[in-house]
């Protein structure tokens, strides 16, 4: 099949691709369409359906569904023309084609979550960690294969976890730089400061905003989280808790990108910095890696609201 970070304007396109939107829709001239939004693990493209006829076959969201179309290229951005659609059928396609991967290995990125559960020394803090990432039993079966964003960053399987521990891993570099931080705090805000995301979002294929997500967000259920497994642990000084989850509540840094609180203690600005670090970089990495191989600038990225160059020697 050909992949659609691999679609060119005017390219037939026959293949598989996962459903992951469906609409019908009224044009101007009161003509029904279909708009949809097809997935592989490269990504995501719109596609308009304008002649529903005998070609157009019965297909829900979340279907593989086989389609034949032409790329078109509307305000800058590839779109398909879909003229047949027909359901998949088993055998026909490999589900891997269809939702994107981390390159990273989850096991050896659990690995280093549970060496830095062990390299922390308060007891309390520990139990905690450990109650979370291996007790916790939805968790531990859920932390290797979730997203740690709809789209922004990290949104694909395992994306989660590789963020959680590249900005450990960032953290676990700056506590050592400065004075004044209390590490145990640090490593742990660090490593459950996305934790509510695996609740925040559903699982893949869908990868999107649950009912729970959408009310509250993945700052308030982490927070939540944090508060449960603490009651279980006899004596978790509320100091030691209150820190953690204000590392947690200030993370995005400013009132306007969700935070509640501003970062108040060295810990908190300094997860809050590789948080944003790490989450920033992946989506400069992500645009390079989409980009013509051909071309030094990329192109603008709306969510950095910059143009994008590539460094080249």
């Amino acid at each position: 099949m050909k992949y659609i970070e691999d679609f060119k304007e005017d390219d037939l396109i026959i293949g598989h691709y996962l459903c992951k939107q469906r609409q019908s829709l009224k044009a101007r001239n009161g003509k029904t369409y279909l708009s949809l939004f097809l997935q592989d693990k490269t990504g995501i493209i719109n596609a308009k359906v304008w002649e529903l006829n005998n070609d157009i076959q019965n297909f829900v969201e979340k279907d593989v569904i086989k389609i034949e179309g032409v790329v078109l290229i509307y305000q800058n951005t590839p779109q398909l023309r879909i003229t047949k659609i027909r359901k998949s059928k088993e055998g026909e396609y490999d589900t891997g084609d269809f939702i994107p991967t981390t390159d990273k290995d989850v096991d050896s990125l659990y690995n280093e979550i549970l060496g830095f559960i062990s390299s922390v020394s308060n007891v309390h803090i520990k139990t905690l960690l450990e109650n979370i990432f291996v007790k916790n039993v939805y968790i531990n079966e859920n932390i290797k294969t979730h997203s740690a964003a709809k789209s922004l960053h990290h949104g694909y399987m395992g994306g989660l976890i590789e963020h959680i521990v590249s900005v450990t891993d960032i953290c676990n570099y700056l506590s050592g730089k400065y004075k004044f931080v209390n590490r145990d705090i640090l490593i742990a805000a660090a490593l459950v400061h996305d934790i509510g995301k695996i609740y925040e979002l559903s699982p893949f294929p869908d990868n999107d905003y649950t009912d729970q997500g959408e009310l509250l967000g993945h700052i308030v259920i982490g927070v939540e989280l944090i508060n449960s497994e603490a009651a279980k642990i006899e004596g978790f000084p509320q100091e030691t808790l209150n820190l953690i989850k204000h590392c947690i509540v200030s993370h995005h840094g400013e009132l306007e990108f969700g935070s509640p609180q501003p970062p108040k203690t060295t810990e908190a600005m300094l997860l809050h910095s590789a948080d944003s670090t790490d989450s920033k970089i992946k989506m400069y990495e992500e645009a390079l890696e989409k980009a013509d191989s051909k071309v030094t600038w990329v192109g603008y990225h709306k969510l950095l609201a910059r143009n994008i160059r590539k460094s080249t020697l």
